[in-house]
């Protein structure tokens, strides 16, 4: 485990594996670096890449008050440290901040998205409009695991028997250490409207990549397609949204070889 210091002074703990061309991994949702672990092996053959926690998550550190800004200043250390310039890897809530990222002018030289949660209108129901503002109130009041059920039953849509379920379960209270953090993503987001602006601003190669198991989930990877300027697409067809890495790593391996 490296850490890289950020602009404000927070540290950044990342993993550093293989050699070649620098490949970023950013995640998204109640996980630490931990989730795209998998993914980072299989890719370390080819690609030197670096799989980090993002800020209040993992052995990352954090600091108040919040600004989506101090994300981007992690992931240009992340890009300074890779020697100048990187090609990045977006999953679920983490391909939110990729495209916000390479829209800025990061020095991102080929993005990669995996099932950007993006909500088009008539797909499925909106999140509530004060989302946000329930996920920053849940944490100040420490309340983790509500922070969690309100993430799987409002933005991910799982049905309430389901989260009870898991509520249940041995993995529950492993996710409340990154529960915090939904809040963050909660702000990334905004209303999860598609940023067809953002989109069209973005010049570098640029892959989309869905399972086909999620209706508006593979709306939103059409419409996303359909706003960038050269973009690739390609259907993992049935994978789930947490996809298997070895179904995803061979995509993703070919596409930063362009």
């Amino acid at each position: 485990m490296n850490k890289v210091i950020s602009t404000d002074g927070t540290p950044i703990a990342y993993d550093r594996i293989g050699s070649g061309p620098a490949v970023i991994l950013i995640g998204g949702g109640p996980t630490d670096r931990s989730a795209n672990a998998p993914v980072a092996d299989l890719l370390a053959d080819d690609y030197t890449v670096y799989n980090y926690d993002r800020r209040g998550r993992g052995q990352s550190g954090d600091a108040a008050p919040y600004s989506v800004d101090r994300e981007f200043e992690d992931i240009q250390a992340l890009i300074t440290e890779a020697g100048g310039s990187a090609m990045v890897y977006g999953t679920s809530g983490g391909g939110i901040l990729a495209v916000q990222a390479a829209a800025r002018g990061l020095a991102i030289t080929g993005l990669a998205l995996w099932e950007v949660p993006y909500i088009l209108p008539g797909t499925r129901p909106a999140v509530p409009a004060d989302y946000r503002d329930q996920q920053f109130a849940l944490r100040e009041q420490g309340r983790h695991g509500d922070m969690l059920e309100l993430f799987f039953l409002e933005a991910v849509l799982m049905p309430a028997e389901f989260v009870a379920g898991m509520k249940a379960g041995p993995f529950w209270e492993a996710m409340g250490s990154t529960a915090p953090a939904l809040a963050y993503d909660a702000e990334v987001a905004g209303d999860f409207s598609l940023p067809a602006d953002q989109l069209a601003s973005i010049t570098v190669p640029t892959i989309v990549i869905d399972g086909g198991t999620i209706p508006w989930v593979s709306a939103a990877a059409e419409a996303i397609t359909a706003a960038l300027p050269t973009p690739q697409r390609r259907t993992l067809h049935g994978q789930p949204h947490n996809v298997d890495p070895a179904a995803i790593a061979p995509v993703l391996a070919e596409f930063f070889a362009v």
